[in-house]
């Protein structure tokens, strides 16, 4: 049977760059997805005996580079006047992950619009035709992170691009916990786009516009809406994913890459992702 590697967020145990990637490692990974936006990671921080040597930490552990997370955060791509700064950066962040052995950086691009003729969308579009032609031309992708909106409606806006350097990065979760999508079927929506995906899971509490919820986490935090009212991330296993019928579509689409564990919450998530390593593991043989 179809197997896929299994990948950790080194950023989700919370230890320093090197002792994150031992504990990859050791835990059991294939490899790694890390984050290059700010901090030692990013690009604008990193000589080439940097990016050396991070690489030969990774390899000497036996990983490999999954994708960066390029996630500028923000309104995504949706402001015009920020985008012109925020794609060259994003370039950067590709020239770094092909420089660690990845073609994939991830990232979240803002909320595509549900109308197709409004300003927003045409500035998204255009945004990401910019990010879609240095990608492509360069052997990589920028895999948007679904969950801000239904598959079908991420499908129709990269079905509109002009380049094919903009694919998906699946989180199962996202779809779940804000979109209230079915991600089963986000995989056969998306299976041609679909480069990366995220291992994690979750469960919807209440409803919501998805956009109001972005637009919370954009604006860090404005207001007073409590998010474990409308949403909870749960130990993978342990939410409303399907992962069974999830890992037979991705099979039967044809994907061979990453399922990344990503764990963003709780006390001490460490022991999470070793549950979760071990819950992919199994479930993969059935």
């Amino acid at each position: 049977m179809n197997t896929f590697k299994i990948g950790i967020i080194a950023d989700s145990l919370r230890l320093p760059f090197k002792e994150s990637i031992e504990k990859c490692a050791e835990i059991g990974a294939d490899g790694v997805q890390i984050y290059a936006v700010d901090g030692e990671m990013a690009p604008e921080n990193m000589s080439i005996e940097q990016i050396k040597e991070k690489k030969q930490i990774i390899q000497s552990c036996g990983l490999e580079v999954s994708a960066l997370c390029g996630d500028l955060g923000g309104h995504g791509f949706t402001r015009r006047e920020q985008n012109s700064k925020k794609i060259e950066k994003s370039k950067r962040i590709v020239d770094l992950a092909l420089e660690l052995g990845s073609n994939i950086v991830t990232t979240h691009i803002g909320v595509i619009p549900a109308d197709k003729t409004c300003e927003t969308y045409f500035v998204m579009q255009q945004a990401c035709n910019g990010l879609a032609e240095y990608a492509y031309a360069n052997g990589a992708y920028f895999a948007v992170e679904t969950g801000p909106e239904p598959a079908e409606r991420l499908k129709t806006f990269l079905d509109g691009l002009g380049a094919k350097g903009v694919a998906v990065n699946l989180d199962p979760a996202n779809l779940v916990m804000v979109t209230d999508d079915d991600p089963v079927q986000a995989v056969y929506t998306l299976k041609d786009y679909i480069v990366h995906t995220h291992a994690k899971d979750g469960r919807l509490l209440k409803k919501t516009d998805p956009k109001v919820i972005y637009d919370f986490f954009a604006e860090g935090g404005i207001g007073d809406l409590r998010m474990e009212e409308y949403f909870k991330e749960e130990p993978l296993g342990k939410g409303d994913v399907d992962y069974s019928n999830y890992l037979k579509a991705l099979r039967e689409i044809g994907y061979q890459g990453f399922l990344t564990i990503e764990r963003e919450l709780g006390p001490d998530p460490i022991p999470d992702i070793v549950t979760a390593v071990d819950y992919l593991a199994y479930i993969m043989t059935l």
